[in-house]
Order: C-alpha cells, then structure tokens, then sequence
C-alpha cells in the first residue's frame, strides 16, 4: 500500500470528517459516493431505455443506446495509472481526482438540456450519456482508488457491500424516480433533478478528507512530502505492473468466471424488460418502478447479510455457492416465460432479478480487492470494476441485437446455461485446490 502523506497532528473534534479517523464516515461516504455514479446509470438503462421502448424504438436501437452510455466505463482502467501517479495533493491523494470528476460529471449532466425529443434522436441521446459516462468513470476510478487505500482488510466485506449497494441504491432511484419525473413533468425536468442531485452531493464530498492533514482547499504551503513519500514510477511502469496483475493465472481464475456470470445477468434482464414492454405491453414507468421500490429491499437485505457473511465465512468459500444461486435463479425464470404474461409472475422475476447482483458482488469484491498488487492496486481494482461495467454493456448490446432473430425465453435459457458453466468452473477449482 503507497504511504500517505505526512503533516503535523490536527486535534480532532467529537465528529471527525476524515475518513482514516472515521468508521461510520467510511460506510456512509462510499455509499453515497456510488450512489452519484447509480442515479445516471438508473435513469439511462432503465428509465429512458424503458420510455424510448414504449416509443417504439426498435431492440437493437435501445441496446445501442444502452452501450453508449456505458462504453466509457469499460476504458476507465486508463485514468487509473494516472491518478496512481498524481497522488501529492494536499487536499489529499485521491480527493482532488474526485471533486473534480464530479463537478464536470454535473456540467455533463446539464448538456443533456440540449435534447427536446429523446425517443427522437436516440443516438444523440446516447452521445449526451457517453460524454457523461467520460467524466464519470474518471470519478469512479478515482473512488476506487479512495476505497482501497484508506479501507481496512478486515472492513472490506462490509463497506463493499455498502459500495456496491449504494451503486445499486442510486440505479433504482435513477430508475423508478425519475421514471416518474420523465412521465409527470417531462425530460427537462428529469435532467435538472437528476443535475441538482449530483451537484448537492457533490458540495457534501468538498467537506470530507481523507487524512486529518488533507486541507479543504489546495494550500501547498502545509504539507513537507519527504523523498519516500513521492510517487516517482513512471506511467510506462504502472501500465506493466497493472497488466502484470491483471493477466496473472491466479487473477484470471477468479475474475472470468465472476465477470461471466455478471454478462449473464444483464443480458437477462435487458432481453426480459424489453419483451414486457414491446410484446405484453407493460408500462414502462410501472416496470421501471418495481426496480426502485421492492427490488431497493431487497437489495439492502442482501448486500447487510452478505457483507457480514463475507467477512465472517470467508468470499472465497462462498463463491460457488453463490454462483449456483445465480444458475438456478436464471434456469427457473427462463423456464417459467410461459407463464410471464401473468402479471404476477413477471412482477416476481423484475423484482427477484434485484437478488443477483448484490449477492455475487458481496463475496466478488472483496477477492478482486485481494488479488491488487501493491503500488498500482487502485489501478488494479478499477480495471477490475471496469470489466464488471463493461459486462452491462455487453448484455445490454448482445440481447438487443438478438432479440431480433431469437426470443427473450431463449436468451434467458442461454444465460442459465452460461452462469452453469461458471458455476462449475469455480466448483472444479476449489476442489483442485482441496487436494
């Protein structure tokens, strides 16, 4: 783990707003920091992809769409060896790579205004979200950063379950609220919301440090960084270490299977949403409101007991249970598509379908965050995430492009049977490592 930087002791008050001082602060800051990141993730691939489906924009179109907005996350592995290497602030080492991905994340958000007609110019639309999506993933690989130099190990099960919660947290706001926003008062509307929201958070994290002698803004002056404390590898060097991590044996037999199965949920749940919208003719804004109302429990259900499971019983121990889970799950909601035009039962697969991920990223996380090699482990780390965004586009894309030629039931069958072959990779291997 790279050193923090020195600076003379700063007395405390009773509520300390630094995170290395601070439990509760880390568990409530990663929260709502991947909160920020979920509310336009929300209203993108579930909102207004619902609201331009229910338009009549064609599967292949609203997939597109859905790419679009998400290809940015899949690169943000670039920004990490730089916020590696520009870590001497003295507002802090990541904090700076923060505010400053988010207040541009909320400018970004405003360019939407440019837009009347969404269902009108999709592409342009998608192009609004892709600059957003930019500015974005530098924010979120900047918080990964934060989370995992300033995390204790024996807290990561928890506050992982926070992060990724929080993520989904806001992808359900995102989802439902302003769905509801979009439908009642129109897309400008939803925009300014959306805009307003991330600008309030984004004043909150102004007042947050990361190290008692961070200073609020950039005054050089009260730091003194010693020669151990600069970070003095070169660019070249933190790319080779990085891929160095991420292509070693022990890296790849973890992260495939795990980015596998996430591929498979999302390629479920985009090729099941469209099907209700364009062949039963669900409402967009009711379906999109099941994701932020019981899909939001249970989520917090899952991610408050897998966390302390994770971190009582080992992620290790409980992936292949989990990805079994996931196989089952995707297996029974595929064979019940007989049965999905009784409302009920596609009310319970929308809602059930929240289980999935948070249950696979409380034990993931934690041994993606284990495999990090020292010096370049924020870079590592987002990568890692950067793949797990990058499987929604894949998803997202696949289904939509395939929803022309083959059913939603069929995809769903070929997921279960994809999450199946992961499952029973994960099975083999710790079998092969028992003996």
């Amino acid at each position: 783990m790279d050193p923090t930087l020195s600076a003379a002791p700063v007395r405390s008050p009773r509520f300390s707003p630094v995170l290395s001082q601070n439990r509760p602060l880390r568990f409530i800051t990663f929260f709502y920091l991947y909160v920020m990141q979920g509310v336009p993730a929300g209203f993108a691939t579930t909102a207004l992809a619902n609201y331009i489906a229910a338009e009549g924009i064609s599967s292949d179109r609203v997939g597109t769409f859905i790419a679009m907005q998400g290809l940015p996350w899949s690169f943000q592995f670039i920004w990490g060896p730089f916020i590696d290497k520009h870590q001497s602030s003295s507002m802090g080492r990541r904090r700076p790579w923060v505010l400053g991905a988010q207040l541009m994340a909320v400018v970004a958000s405003l360019g939407m205004l440019t837009i009347s007609d969404p269902a009108g110019n999709v592409y342009l639309l998608g192009l609004t979200f892709l600059i957003h999506s930019t500015v974005a993933s530098v924010q979120d690989a900047s918080v990964d950063a934060m989370a995992i130099s300033t995390i204790p190990e024996h807290e990561r099960g928890r506050i992982n379950a926070f992060m990724r919660g929080g993520f989904l947290a806001g992808t359900a706001l995102g989802a439902a609220g302003l769905a509801v926003v979009l439908r009642n008062e129109g897309f400008h509307t939803a925009v300014l919301t959306q805009s307003a929201f991330l600008l309030l958070l984004t004043v909150v994290t102004f007042f947050i440090r990361e190290q008692p002698g961070d200073t609020l803004l950039p005054v050089s002056s009260q730091y003194v960084i010693t020669d151990n404390e600069t970070h003095d590898h070169s660019i070249r060097w933190l790319f080779t270490e990085l891929f160095r991590g991420l292509f070693a044996r022990e890296s790849l037999r973890w992260f495939l299977p795990i980015l596998l199965v996430y591929s498979c949920q999302n390629a479920f749940i985009r090729a099941f949403n469209i099907h209700l919208v364009q062949q039963l003719h669900w409402d967009p804004t009711e379906l999109s409101q099941l994701t932020g109302s019981y899909g939001i429990l249970i989520v917090v259900v899952i991610l408050l007991v897998g966390g302390w499971a994770a971190d009582r019983y080992g992620a290790k121990r409980l992936l292949p249970w989990v990805i079994g889970t996931n196989f089952l799950i995707l297996l029974a909601f595929s064979l019940a598509a007989p049965y999905w035009s009784d409302h009920r039962v596609a009310s319970a697969v929308a809602v059930v379908w929240n289980m999935l991920d948070p249950s696979l990223s409380v034990v993931a996380i934690p041994i993606l965050m284990a495999l990090c090699r020292p010096n370049v482990e924020g870079s590592q780390f987002t990568t890692y995430m950067a793949f797990v965004n990058l499987s929604d586009i894949i998803g997202a894309f696949v289904s939509g492009h395939a929803q022309q030629y083959v059913t939603a039931p069929t995809i769903g069958l070929c997921t279960a049977a994809a999450a199946g072959l992961g499952a029973v990779f994960v099975i083999l291997r710790r079998e092969i490592y028992k003996r």
